[in-house]
């Protein structure tokens, strides 16, 4: 699985509170791709609960 963050984060902490190990909200969200694998759920959990729909799964 493969995560990205397309350009319109707003940075509103809701992936990260979701699935804290894969993301981090700085300015925007940051995916820590190291940490996906065996996280998938949550990963997926998180995109749907974007509310401008910029997490990608690939």
């Amino acid at each position: 699985m493969k995560v990205k963050i397309e350009d319109g984060c707003i940075a509103c902490g809701a992936c990260e509170s979701i699935c804290e190990a894969v993301f981090t909200v700085e300015d925007v969200a940051v995916v820590n791709e190291a940490n996906i694998a065996g996280n998938e759920e949550c990963v997926k959990e998180a995109a749907e609960a974007c509310p401008v729909s910029v997490i990608i799964i690939e």
